[in-house]
């Protein structure tokens, strides 16, 4: 509670501060000009001047460049783009670690980041293959590196993965194909997820930035229709791509021991998910219509006491929508899942999530959004809430965010405070984050992630995860 009070305390701050005016700075650097004399020059103004172009002609010789043609460094039909980046984070609340066990205190990221982009592109047609990678020096750095498993460095050290990887291009004057691994974006909130349900999430540190940065691309085959402000698209996904959630020995992994592992389903005939979506903008609003048949991203034990957890397929049915007004964007989001599948009971269940929320712009250079989700099991059944389930009848989320920029829009604040229950009672964080544009190209971020335990099963135990972030980026 002391926190979302500091927090409200903070926006009305940001939003009292106004901008000052710069005509006193532009009068006094005008000042004097009018001054100046223009006596140097004669009446006539000639003698003066033959003076001073004296021997511009026996020097235009000697001053005669000659012109090279450009020679691009790539071709045409090729374009190269990425960043390098370093990141680091500092916890400041965690306690004092038991014997053997990792010390999470102060620096727990000092990570060199990369990405690299190529675009080829050839009459109409477009190709992209983007790899990234990381490697992280802290557990070298601190010393700590012998306290933690194998598993756990394979995913938090470094890494190196294919991310979009795709084909793309028109089979006419109104149908595109893409083909290939890419990200396909649900709904219309960027805070709450509830219709967004095709590409799974990197949750492996949370908080720390947001959704859009979170997505991991899925290998599928899309067709996309236009028919005038409509747009029909349907996907066969073929690669069944999970959520990276923390693993076990790091500070975010809500339990003191290991999961059983999962089955993770592999790309074969069986696999193959669909999914299909309408949507249509029109003047001042736009809607969305989704179906899809696809894996859940939460596993199950199919037969207690397995060792193993399972995925299994679920129907989905959505629809979202936008309505502009003013200053307002309205939005609304809704969802019916069938087939879900727990551990400690047989049949299967229905869940039914709605979102609602805002966007407000009528501040000078600033966004608030305000959202609210609620997420419903059918018919609950108290078997539920116990391990390894863990579930709720209801779980609401809330998410408030505010950005800001100042400087000419060279200096950018964002404020986001993410929650499960009111004021983080069942979990949440708060991440208070600037960004400054020290060029085009290149960024400096500073910031701090606040973290609340709750009942959430990610926020069970984060509530020490309290950190400072650092970030410098450059992109090119």
């Amino acid at each position: 509670m002391r926190r979302f009070t500091s927090l409200l305390t903070a926006v009305v701050l940001v939003l009292t501060i106004g901008s000052k005016s710069h005509a006193d700075e532009l009068e006094s650097l005008l000042s004097g000009f009018e001054n100046q004399s223009s006596s140097s020059i004669g009446d006539n103004g000639e003698g003066d001047i033959d003076d001073l172009l004296e021997g511009f002609d026996d020097q235009q010789e000697a001053l005669t460049v000659s012109a090279v043609p450009y020679q691009p460094a790539l071709p045409e039909w090729l374009k190269l783009s990425g960043s390098l980046a370093l990141q680091s984070t500092v916890n400041f609340s965690q306690p004092e670690p038991l014997a053997g066990q990792p010390d999470y205190r102060g620096l727990s990221m000092f990570r060199g980041a990369g990405e690299l982009l190529s675009d080829l592109s050839y009459q109409g047609w477009k190709a992209r293959v983007g790899i990234s990678m990381f490697y992280d020096a802290a557990y070298q750095l601190n010393g700590q590196r012998q306290f933690y498993t194998d598993e756990f460095l394979d995913q938090y050290e470094s890494e190196l993965r294919v991310d979009e990887a795709y084909l793309q291009g028109g089979l006419g004057s109104s149908l595109d194909l893409k083909m290939g691994r890419q990200i396909v974006v649900w709904g219309k909130s960027d805070n709450i997820r509830v219709t967004d349900i095709l590409t799974p999430l990197d949750l492996r540190l949370p908080g720390l930035v947001d959704i859009r940065f979170l997505r991991l691309p899925v290998t599928m085959t899309k067709l996309d229709y236009y028919q005038g402000n409509w747009n029909l698209e349907g996907m066969v996904i073929h690669e069944p791509r999970f959520n990276k959630f923390p693993v076990f020995n790091g500070e975010f992994y809500p339990l003191d021991r290991p999961l059983p592992d999962s089955e993770e389903p592999e790309i074969s005939w069986s696999n193959q998910q669909a999914a299909l979506s309408l949507n249509g903008i029109f003047s001042g609003w736009d809607i969305a219509f989704y179906g899809a048949y696809v894996f859940d991203r939460q596993p199950f034990f199919s037969d207690l006491p397995s060792t193993v957890r399972e995925y299994d397929k679920v129907l989905f049915g959505g629809l979202a929508a936008n309505y502009a007004v003013g200053n307002w964007l309205l939005k609304g989001e809704a969802a019916l899942t069938d087939g879900l599948r727990f551990s400690n009971i047989d049949e299967e269940k229905q869940r039914f999530d709605f979102l609602l929320g805002f966007d407000y712009s009528g501040f000078s250079e600033t966004t608030i959004t305000l959202e609210f989700a609620n997420r419903h099991l059918i018919d609950f059944d108290e078997r539920l809430a116990q391990p390894p389930d863990g579930q709720k009848k209801d779980w609401t989320q809330f998410a408030f965010r505010l950005t800001k920029d100042f400087l000419n829009d060279t200096l950018h604040l964002t404020l986001l405070a993410s929650s499960y229950g009111i004021f983080a009672g069942e979990g949440g964080f708060e991440r208070f984050q600037l960004e400054y544009d020290l060029r085009d190209n290149l960024k400096l971020t500073g910031g701090v992630v606040l973290y609340q335990s709750g009942d959430f099963p990610s926020f069970q135990n984060a509530g020490d995860n309290d950190r400072l972030l650092f970030e410098i980026e450059y992109r090119f």
